[in-house]
């Protein structure tokens, strides 16, 4: 990005609703589903089909709106978004144009910079999935499965600068829309997918560059590769004499590149219309207290009570809160232990690797590693013991305190029995403790492990190493 120019972006997100059945019909949501299996006349649009409003659709929709800071209309209607597509059967799809559900919120990111930006949200509003096309040799095929799923389209205002502030405000969405269930947003099944709407300008410039759009983009990753992309490629034309035009295009991910698709449409192309089978959408003040009510703790404000309550860094607490059902594994196993600290270094350096992700699981119980993380927070194990352990906790389902005392795998941290070792370890290597006396500091550390070997890792470091010092400072000729 060069510095005499600035992007400005804005992010149409699509979010697939979690309801069990679609937004106009009876059909399921569920993803996976064979070709063609999930599909109904009302979904396929025939003639003599009636469409009926999914109700649990339309409160998802509102606590995204809440938990966004929207204004929730109390009257809002639905429109015909009417274009030909083939994986649009109906020929046109159900939306809402002119009145969206939750207009004139915003979500705070962090910026580029480092500073907080506050990216505002214009509108929210529902509408119906299309279908999906198949491409199988020369032949593309239209699985309509998930024609008519519900769906909301969150549009920001330009606000953006860059790909990682694109990027960071697509997580913080995503993170609230997990924690308030409004959808499952698994990237990789297209129930979150986004479109970027980019220009350039010269910094210091308040008038906007002509936009162009990219589409259906399924990957944090790709939505920064793309950015990047198109801002290089919008300074190049207009470097070189040329003029951006307003298209939509595709990230092409083999290639790293967009790719024109079509010229951009306008409002007047889709030709938009009242819905004539469907009335307004009417909501009262008991009607959205309700639905207010049903907004948990939003992830910014679970991050900063966790950091206040267990005393962990900002950054392990926003970590923790990326995945609601790894913050709810924490937060159960730190009910059991007096070391959340240890705890939540133990999740996030040792077992998050071993996790499955969304949703995440944990291979083990939290209980155990919360009794893991007391075992060492009294040091009844050592570090290494403690590896150890929750090596065998990945696969066997056991008790780490029960194995210690059963397996006598307890750290001795008897001073005089640590000594015994300690002296004869400095007998028995005389060059070490030469070295460690004319300097080499690091001489030590063979001291050390000969002294957990002789206690087969049972000696307490911390003592082994304090004895250890203290016998190499003593001027003790006789070692």
């Amino acid at each position: 990005m060069r510095s005499d120019y600035e992007a400005v972006i804005g992010l149409e997100v699509h979010a697939e609703l979690k309801t069990a059945t679609k937004i106009f019909c009876a059909c399921p949501t569920s993803f996976g589903a064979p070709p063609n299996t999930h599909c109904c006349p009302v979904c396929l649009g025939l003639p003599g089909t009636l469409p009926v409003l999914n109700r649990r659709a339309v409160e998802l929709a509102v606590i995204a709106g809440l938990a966004l800071d929207c204004e929730i209309a109390a009257l809002s209607r639905t429109d015909r978004k009417q274009y030909f597509y083939p994986d649009l059967p109906k020929g046109y799809q159900i939306s809402q144009a002119e009145t969206s559900i939750c207009r004139n919120g915003h979500l705070t990111v962090t910026a580029e910079d480092g500073a907080a930006r506050c990216v505002g949200i214009e509108r929210i509003h529902i509408e119906e999935d299309a279908g999906k096309l198949v491409h199988e040799g020369n032949e593309t095929l239209v699985d309509c499965n998930r024609c008519g799923v519900p769906l909301i389209e969150i549009v920001s205002r330009p606000d953006l600068r860059g790909g990682a502030e694109a990027t960071a405000y697509l997580k913080a969405l995503r993170e609230i829309l997990l924690a308030c269930g409004v959808s499952d947003c698994r990237m990789q099944e297209g129930s979150l997918r986004c479109d970027v709407n980019i220009s350039v300008r010269r910094s210091g410039e308040e008038t906007f560059g002509v936009r162009t759009e990219i589409k259906n983009i399924n990957s944090f990753a790709f939505v920064e590769k793309a950015i990047a992309y198109e801002t290089a490629r919008q300074i190049g034309v207009i470097e070189n004499g040329g003029a951006v035009v307003a298209e939509t295009r595709r990230y092409d991910e083999a290639r790293g590149e967009t790719v024109r698709m079509r010229v951009k449409e306008t409002a007047e192309d889709y030709r938009y219309l009242a819905e004539p089978d469907m009335l307004p959408i009417r909501l009262t003040d008991s009607d959205i207290a309700r639905l207010r009510a049903q907004i948990p703790e939003l992830p910014s404000a679970r991050a900063e009570r966790l950091e206040r309550e267990y005393g962990m860094t900002a950054e392990n607490a926003r970590i923790l809160v990326s995945e609601l059902g790894m913050a709810d594994y924490f937060e159960a196993g730190a009910k059991r232990t007096q070391y959340p600290k240890l705890l939540v270094n133990l999740l996030l350096s040792e077992l998050l690797r071993h996790c499955e992700a969304d949703p995440f699981v944990s291979p083990i119980r939290s209980e155990a590693l919360a009794e893991l993380a007391d075992l060492l927070g009294e040091r009844t194990v050592n570090s290494a013991t403690g590896k150890k352990l929750l090596s065998r906790m990945l696969t066997e389902d056991i008790s780490p305190r029960k194995v210690a005392y059963d397996e006598g795998l307890t750290q001795i941290t008897d001073a005089e029995t640590i000594g015994a070792w300690v002296d004869a370890t400095l007998t028995e290597l005389p060059r070490a403790v030469e070295d460690y006396r004319s300097g080499k500091s690091a001489a030590i550390k063979s001291l050390q492990g000969r002294v957990m070997a002789m206690s087969r890792g049972r000696a307490d470091p911390i003592i082994c190493e304090q004895l250890l010092l203290e016998k190499l400072k003593s001027g003790d000729k006789t070692i």
